[in-house]
């Protein structure tokens, strides 16, 4: 078993993610000691959202065409309306995020995030939650769909928006310390 300093994440995104939706998660697991990597199509680095403008903009550390999923313990998803939107619509980004989840590696999405999964075809009976807004796209998928701030089903972890960030992050590191989940 891996201590929490070998622990690797891989954070999927695209521009246009909402920024606190990475910054966030991202900071609580180095704080956790996990090893954080982004992971983008983009090159060199990734522009993030803020409520309604452009924000900052971050280091890809590991382009997607190089990133190999056995490297790495857990993914995250960030949402943002434009993000998820982009990834869904490329398979790299839908293989990359179901080899996750076919392992039983931790997952975890937030607001718009979910909307990557979905194209993974393996929310069929998935207890989830989301941004409001796109609960009927999680239900069409299979998945039940819940209002909470955080939802954990066999190590997939979801949050509806960044106001649930802290639940999010909480269970985010917990699941990621305790590692592969096998389907029950």
């Amino acid at each position: 078993m891996k201590d929490n300093n070998s622990k690797r994440v891989a954070i999927l995104t695209e521009d246009g993610f909402e920024e606190v939706e990475l910054t966030s998660p991202k900071k609580a697991m180095e704080n956790a000691g996990f090893k954080v990597d982004i992971v983008s199509s983009e090159t060199g680095h990734v522009k993030a959202w803020d409520h309604d403008h452009w924000s900052i903009t971050l280091p890809v550390d590991v382009n997607l065409s190089d990133a190999n999923p056995d490297d790495y313990d857990a993914l995250m998803i960030p949402g943002g309306v434009l993000n998820p939107d982009k990834m869904r619509a490329q398979d790299e980004y839908v293989n990359f995020a179901k080899s996750f989840m076919e392992a039983g590696k931790p997952v975890a999405a937030i607001c718009h995030g979910p909307q990557l999964l979905i194209e993974t075809g393996l929310l069929r009976d998935r207890k989830m939650t989301s941004y409001p807004s796109i609960s009927t796209d999680i239900k069409n998928a299979g998945a039940i769909w819940v209002d909470k701030e955080v939802v954990v089903d066999n190590g997939l972890v979801t949050s509806r928006s960044p106001k649930d960030l802290e639940a999010f992050n909480k269970k985010l590191i917990e699941e990621v310390k305790e590692g592969m989940h096998q389907e029950a």
